[in-house]
């Protein structure tokens, strides 16, 4: 956990969130400026500042896929019929908090 990072505070259950589901692996909760009917944030509750700072390790490509299939698994949770996911990658990518999190949004 990065001591001063908003989304591992949120993990640690230091900061309050509206969540939505959490595993060992991952929080997601509702952001707190929807872009769409439904917006949630999935984050690893591993530190990782970026996509571009994922190391090129099996443990890290794993964690990704299974990130991927807990953003699926929460839309058939939630009876999404359709939804986008969407990762910002960088400050000229629009990250605005530096901890890898992924977009899961519904209309």
């Amino acid at each position: 956990m990065m001591e001063d990072c908003l989304f591992c505070k949120i993990a640690a259950k230091e900061i309050p969130a509206d969540m939505v589901s959490e595993s060992e692996e991952f929080v997601a909760f509702n952001d707190i400026n929807p872009r769409a009917r439904h917006h949630i944030l999935i984050i690893p509750r591993k530190h990782i500042p970026s996509m571009n700072e994922l190391n090129e390790t099996e443990e890290d490509d794993a964690l990704i896929g299974r990130m991927m299939l807990f953003a699926r698994d929460l839309a058939k949770e939630k009876g999404f019929n359709g939804h986008q996911l969407q990762f910002h990658v960088g400050r000229g990518g629009g990250q605005i908090i530096f901890h890898v999190h992924m977009h899961l949004m519904s209309n």
